[in-house]
């Protein structure tokens, strides 16, 4: 089965770098505590590694 990584957002935006804001936008995430799930892929978990400090992510089966 393919894997789906669920995210979801933990720490504020406010005061961190705009490319850090794009990236958390770009992944779908709005508010604090808000989750979603994306297919596990090298481009995502790129943009995870990225703000890796702000999310937190786990592994589902799809």
């Amino acid at each position: 089965m393919a894997k789906k990584l669920q995210i979801t957002l933990v720490r504020s935006l406010i005061g961190r770098p705009e490319d850090q804001r794009v990236t958390v936008r770009t992944l779908g995430l709005r508010k604090i505590r808000h989750t979603v799930e994306h297919q596990d892929s090298p481009a995502i978990r790129g943009m995870v590694n990225k703000v890796s400090h702000l999310v937190s992510v786990k592994e589902v089966e799809a």
